[in-house]
């Protein structure tokens, strides 16, 4: 089974396997991710990592010039309102309950 394989299903041309390979990489990163948070003074939930995947997924693509459809389709300011809501959406509940740890 190639990716080409596991890429060719498709919502609203997204790939599933690229939204299940972001969330579980994001889960399974997110340990690390919040430790590294604590360690700069920030409480971050690890269940927000993953909320972040699609928003930092979209920067980190702008950033580096790679055009995805999604990213693509996030940057149109003539349509996919729904992508934008969707994305917005998740970094509002990514950016919930994200503390500055005390000063002890």
């Amino acid at each position: 089974m190639s990716i080409t394989h596991l890429r060719q299903f498709k919502v609203a041309d997204y790939a599933i396997f690229d939204f299940a390979a972001s969330f579980i990489g994001m889960l399974l990163l997110s340990p690390l991710l919040s430790g590294l948070a604590r360690r700069a003074g920030w409480q971050v939930p690890r269940m927000n990592w993953v909320y972040m995947a699609l928003p930092l997924g979209i920067a980190a693509h702008l950033a580096s010039g790679n055009l995805t459809p999604m990213t693509r389709d996030f940057m149109d300011p003539r349509s996919h309102y729904l992508v934008k809501a969707v994305v917005i959406g998740f970094l509002i509940l990514g950016l919930r309950n994200i503390r500055r740890n005390k000063k002890q």
